[in-house]
C-alpha cells in the first residue's frame, strides 16, 4: 500500500541520530511548547483585527479540532498501519529516544496540528514575514516525528495536507462566514 522509498527514507532520517539533535527533536515535537507560540500568535492576530478576535479563536479552535479528529479519530483506526517504532522487523536499528508513541501512526497529528496553525496564521494576517518561519516551524515539528522513529515520511506529509486544507476550508465555512454577519 505504501511505496518503498517511504521506509527508506524514514531509515535514512532515524538513523541520523546524536544526543544533542534528539534534545532538540524531542523539544520541537513537545506540545507544551507550543503554548507560549499560540499565545503570542492569538495576540497578534488581536493587534491585527480586534473586533474579529471571536471569529479567529473559533476558526483556530475548530481548524485545530479538524486536523486533530480526522488524524487521530479517523484515519489513525481505518488505515490501521503500524507506527514505525512498532514494526517488529525495525526492533534491531530503530531510535526512539521519546518512546514508542501509539500503535498506529497514520497520519501525524502533530504535523496536522502544527500546518493547522500555521495556516490559519497565514490566512487570518497574510503577514508573510512571520508566516514562513511558522511553516518552516511546522516543517521541523514534522520532521521530528520521522527523526523520533514514531512516523514514516508519508505520514507527516499526509498530516500537512489535512491541516492546510482543513485551515482553509474552514477559514470560509466559519471565519468568513461569522465576519460577514458582524
Amino acid at each position: 500500500m505504501f511505496p518503498a522509498w517511504d521506509e527508506s527514507l524514514f531509515k535514512l532520517i532515524n538513523e541520523w541520530h546524536s544526543d544533542s539533535r534528539d534534545t532538540f527533536m524531542i523539544f520541537l515535537s513537545d506540545k507544551y511548547v507550543w503554548i507560549p507560540l499560540y499565545a503570542v500568535l492569538i495576540w497578534k492576530i488581536y493587534k491585527n483585527n480586534q473586533k474579529a478576535i471571536k471569529a479567529a479563536l473559533l476558526y483556530i479552535v475548530f481548524s485545530i479540532l479538524w486536523a486533530d479528529q480526522i488524524s487521530s479519530s479517523v484515519l489513525k483506526p481505518w488505515i490501521k498501519r503500524l507506527r514505525p517504532s512498532h514494526v517488529e522487523a525495525f526492533q534491531s536499528w530503530i531510535h526512539t529516544p521519546n518512546g514508542a508513541g501509539g500503535l498506529y501512526g497514520f497520519c501525524s497529528s502533530h504535523a496536522a496540528n502544527a500546518f493547522a496553525v500555521a495556516m490559519c496564521f497565514y490566512l487570518l494576517t497574510q503577514n508573510k514575514r512571520i508566516s514562513i518561519p511558522l511553516f518552516i516551524w511546522a516543517a521541523l515539528v514534522s520532521f521530528s516525528r520521522i527523526y523520533l522513529g514514531v512516523h514514516y515520511p508519508i505520514d507527516v506529509l499526509t498530516g500537512a495536507i489535512v491541516g492546510l486544507s482543513g485551515a482553509f476550508f474552514l477559514k470560509k465555512l466559519v471565519y468568513d462566514k461569522l465576519t460577514r454577519n458582524s
